[in-house]
């Protein structure tokens, strides 16, 4: 599965727009996965070769 072509290929643009989202829209990952369709797994991966990780007591990408 791929990452939805509306969310940018640049994974430091896609960290961006990714912690905007966590900020202002979901409480969590697994729902703002859920609701854009994404395999969170996928995510995680693709912010984590550009050296981000999740951290859920923020609820965003460090």
């Amino acid at each position: 599965m791929a990452l939805p072509t509306s969310l940018p290929s640049d994974p430091h643009m896609l960290y961006s727009v990714i912690n905007m989202k966590l900020r202002d829209q979901y409480p969590d990952l697994a729902a703002l996965c859920d609701d854009l369709a994404i395999d969170p797994a996928e995510l995680r991966q693709v912010l984590g070769d550009a050296g981000y990780s999740y951290d859920p007591a923020t609820n965003r990408f460090i």
